[in-house]
């Protein structure tokens, strides 16, 4: 798990410039304002045998790979089990279509 976050986070941290990544709830979590968790954009949460990569307003993205899960709320997100699950050009996209939603 530590090999597919640490191929993820450059990602992020790269579609997000400016953007502060910090702990909250126990989990990475990027987000706009001042403090952590406060207008959030992404999270990385770790599990024995995957990550998820949960985008808060994931549901309102255009995503034509059909990977997103919805999940709560306005919520989506997708489990990654290996480093080749990790689709940079794709990911970047959902990131910076969930940072102009959060920034309108």
């Amino acid at each position: 798990m530590q090999e597919i976050g640490e191929k993820l986070r450059p990602v992020i941290d790269a579609a997000l410039p400016g953007v502060s990544g910090a702990m909250w709830h126990g989990h990475p979590t990027w987000s706009l304002g001042d403090k952590p968790g406060q207008n959030p954009i992404c999270l990385l949460k770790a599990y024995q045998s995957s990550i998820t990569f949960g985008l808060w307003r994931g549901q309102e993205l255009a995503d034509s790979s059909g990977r997103l899960i919805s999940s709560a709320r306005t919520m989506a997100s997708v489990k990654l089990r290996a480093v080749d699950d990790i689709d940079s050009a794709l990911f970047t996209d959902w990131l910076r279509q969930a940072y102009t939603l959060e920034t309108r």
